[in-house]
């Protein structure tokens, strides 16, 4: 069946909800004007106006997204794709047992809560136990991790070692041998892993607060 008008611009404003911004911000993030996406801009007074090919490709781009993805989006399949996410605290998620080989939530010990219109089937939900992320994150703050989005310099993660350390860092330079993490508080220098010593890292997509 063929997209229709609203179902483009419905696409677009949930991919920008799903990356935790507006579809202003993901405009401006994509190195686009940010009032390409108005709802001005939608429809004119003679016509309806659609997104251009080189717009939408620019927020792909930008988003690490799959023409496919965006096209479940614009369907009624991408409504509410999750209506819960597995919920752990984040003192327990440096504990063995929660999480699979690969990274993903397995186990006991992990509770639900109602999160809809997310795709990512791997998705959960850490919750900060105390004030040792403050003043960027407080307690009770609901981190959601897509283990699906790749994260990119500048974005904030949630890093898990083999050790079973678990950091919330933003990251720095990445190559094929080390990843640089930068701390939040400038007192505090940031360090540097080998990749094989990172069990998973996962960009944190939204805070729910």
């Amino acid at each position: 069946m063929p997209l229709k008008h609203a179902d483009i611009w419905r696409a677009i404003d949930r991919l920008a909800e799903q990356h935790g911004m507006s579809s202003s911000g993901l405009a401006r993030k994509s190195g686009l004007s940010p009032t390409i996406f108005n709802m001005s801009k939608r429809v004119s007074t003679k016509r309806k106006r659609w997104p251009s090919t080189e717009s939408i490709a620019r927020i792909l781009q930008t988003t690490n997204t799959e023409l496919d993805d965006f096209v479940v989006l614009a369907t009624s399949q991408g409504e509410a794709v999750r209506t819960t996410l597995p919920l752990l605290g984040y003192a327990q998620a440096g504990r063995a047992g929660h999480f699979d080989d690969a990274g993903h939530p397995m186990g006991t010990g992990w509770e639900d809560i109602r999160f809809p219109d997310l795709t990512d089937a791997h998705a959960f939900v850490l919750e900060v136990n105390g004030n040792s992320l403050e003043p960027i994150y407080r307690e009770g703050d609901r981190l959601i991790l897509s283990p699906s989005e790749k994260p990119r310099r500048g974005d904030r993660v949630v890093v898990r070692t083999r050790k079973g350390e678990v950091m919330v860092k933003q990251l720095g330079q990445e190559t094929a041998q080390r990843i640089e993490l930068i701390s939040f508080n400038p007192g505090f220098e940031g360090i540097t892993l080998p990749r094989r010593e990172i069990e998973w890292l996962y960009r944190i997509m939204w805070v729910s607060q």
